[in-house]
Parts: structure tokens; sequence; C-alpha cells
């Protein structure tokens, strides 16, 4: 019987879309799904952060070394979430002679 590895390494993963990211990888599951945990180290003012992806979303895992992790990271710094605001308006409250009116019909 074939026993069960679990990844552990430093890599760099290419992802579709043209898109890398690097750090520690290791495996996860969800619910039951099988995702890539990707843990990059900190660069510079940018913290460490984690992501993690299911397999359709990865093109290559490249297994490489601490240092060469820490480079890539170095050169490709990028926040890991870019805050975005739709500015979301509000609809106007009901007028409450609308909702009697509404009420009254059914």
């Amino acid at each position: 019987m074939a026993e069960s590895m679990s990844f552990d390494q430093f890599c760099i993963v290419e992802l579709f879309g043209h898109q890398k990211i690097a750090g520690k990888v290791s495996e996860q599951v969800i619910a039951g799904q099988g995702f890539i945990r990707v843990d990059v180290p900190a660069a510079g003012d940018q913290p460490g952060f984690t992501r993690l992806y299911g397999s359709g979303a990865i093109y290559s895992i490249i297994p490489t070394t601490e240092e060469i992790v820490h480079a890539f990271v170095e050169q490709h710094v990028g926040a890991p979430i870019t805050p975005y605001d739709v500015g979301m308006r509000q609809l106007p409250p009901r007028f409450q002679d609308d909702q009697d009116e509404y009420d009254h019909h059914y």
C-alpha cells in the first residue's frame, strides 16, 4: 500500500492568466475539496499573506529554494488584496403610503 505524502515545499506557482506567486506551498482540504496553500513571506513593508488555489487555476508548480522564493517576492511585491469601493448607493426608503397600497391589493 502506498504511503500518503504531504506536499510542503518552497515553490513558484504559475497560474492561468499569466500570474505567478511564490511561497511555501502545502496542501489544504476545505469542504472536502483539495487546494494548494501558498504562504507568501513578508517583503519590505508588505506583510506576509496566504492564498488558496484550486487545481484548475494552476498551470505549473516549480519547486525551488527558500532563497529564490524570497528573491522572487522582493521583485514582485504586491498587496494581497486590492481594496475596491464601488460606491454602492442605497435605494430610497419606501413611503408608508406605498406599502399600504401594495398590502390592500392582495
